[in-house]
């Protein structure tokens, strides 16, 4: 299909700078939006490819292809069709190594010598995952001591003791690559080179299946105040450039400095038709929490939006500028009034339940992205049916595919709209509606098919 050069270099010379051909091709440009399973879709159809090493922190990565000439197919077809991921150009080349001999270690692995308690690391991490969950994912493969959740640079971790290393090997083993969910929560297993967990609480971070009277947490300790356990030790609750960075994975997404002090941003280009503040508060609580909102009389294409901080403006502004809503292309931009003076004509949402960055911050700045065809819908009922929840959403548009399921023993859904439009559309709409007795939440999912 894609034969490859009689002469590599002479072929790739003038385009890489005599880049000498290697079976490890290295990209760039790769978004925190990225996954792994995004890059091998890229190159699967070359040929087979036996490592992939994702560098976050550079937005780089490396892949290495079974034989040079399968590289070399892949780089010949991308000189003439410029290679793109979730609407990002990325760039490849070859790489200066012949060979990928080792992998990203971090501070608890040491790769391949075994160990029975395993080095668990998240990748494309679009639901929560929580110590119940990888006890379900893990307990199979024979019985599991103890689990410790932290979250680091290199993403969402987890150390996974077991009773033998046996068991643990059998779970890498079996385990390594997978997806928890279909399409994300990817595992990456390494052993880790520590004897034994140290385990201090039993929740929803950490857990001692060998003793289960320990507390749930330390006495005084908010139940809602995050605490990662690493190995024992509680980290402090981290400021917000922290947590936003840990969520995009150790580095902030291109284009957000983390640096922004404004909170107000300015809306125009709205349908002054259709809007009103609650339909706005439905889409930039996706990206934080909300003061309040002020329609202005004189303007009645623009709004004014008071986010909770500059990093929550910042994601807004970044996320949303050029989205397409009620037929109107939105013009997102930093306001110069610093906040919205409260009046009769302002709407405030500054103790509103419906803010979503109250609790697990860190998980929802995760989930920010612009808006996309797929929305995902929680606190569903749980006897909802999948015709209920259409007969809610298709005055919207064309819903072209669903997928209704259970996570933890609630229920989710997943709809597909044919147009971006039409998902933002019912997201503003049908966020925080009533559905069988319950309000519904509703957000734009990473997803690109079900």
């Amino acid at each position: 299909m894609h034969s490859p050069p009689v002469n590599f270099l002479g072929f790739f010379g003038c385009r890489f700078g005599m880049a000498e051909p290697s079976k490890v091709i290295h990209v760039r440009n790769v978004g925190h939006e990225i996954s792994e399973n995004d890059l091998l879709q890229l190159f699967q159809p070359f040929g087979v490819i036996t490592k992939l090493v994702m560098l976050r922190a550079k937005n780089q990565a490396l892949l290495q292809m079974e034989d040079v000439s399968a590289a070399v197919n892949a780089l010949q077809f991308y000189t003439n069709v410029q290679p793109s991921i979730r609407g990002r150009n990325v760039y490849i080349q070859f790489s200066s190594h012949q060979e990928l001999t080792t992998v990203e270690q971090t501070t608890h692995g040491r790769g391949d010598e075994p160990n029975r308690i395993l080095l668990v690391t998240i990748h494309h991490m679009l639901y929560p995952i929580t110590v119940d969950v990888l006890h379900q994912v893990f307990s199979p493969y024979g019985f599991v001591e103890k689990i410790v959740t932290f979250q680091k640079s290199a993403g969402f971790q987890a150390l996974v003791q077991y009773q033998s290393q046996q068991f643990s090997v059998s779970a890498r083993t079996s385990l390594q690559g997978r997806n928890i969910y279909d399409g994300c929560c990817q595992l990456d297993i390494q052993f880790s080179n520590l004897e034994e967990l140290q385990v201090n609480y039993n929740n929803e971070r950490s857990r001692d299946y060998t003793n289960p009277t320990l507390p749930p947490e330390q006495k005084g300790r908010s139940s809602h105040q995050p605490a990662y356990g690493d190995v024992g030790v509680a980290y402090p609750q981290m400021p917000n450039a922290a947590a936003i960075a840990a969520a995009f994975g150790g580095g902030l997404p291109p284009g957000i400095t983390g640096t922004n002090d404004r909170c107000t941003v300015l809306v125009s280009h709205l349908n002054p038709d259709r809007i009103d503040e609650d339909k706005l508060f439905n889409l930039f609580s996706l990206y934080g929490n909300i003061v309040r909102i002020k329609l202005l009389r004189n303007k009645p294409d623009h709004a004014l939006v008071q986010m909770g901080d500059g990093f929550q403006a910042e994601l807004a502004v970044h996320f949303l500028k050029g989205a397409v809503l009620f037929g109107k292309q939105l013009e997102v931009n930093f306001s110069k009034h610093p906040n919205i003076t409260p009046g009769p004509d302002s709407h405030d949402y500054v103790n509103s339940n419906l803010n979503r960055f109250n609790r697990n911050a860190a998980k929802n700045y995760r989930y920010c992205c612009s808006p996309t065809k797929m929305i995902h819908l929680s606190t569903l009922p749980q006897d909802v049916t999948e015709d209920e929840i259409l007969n809610h959403l298709q005055e919207h548009g064309a819903i072209v595919n669903t997928k209704v399921y259970e996570m933890n023993g609630k229920k989710q859904a997943l709809m597909l709209f044919e147009e971006e439009e039409q998902a933002t559309e019912a997201l503003v709409c049908k966020h925080a509606t009533s559905l069988g007795g319950s309000i519904i939440r509703i957000s734009f999912s990473q997803l690109q098919t079900i």
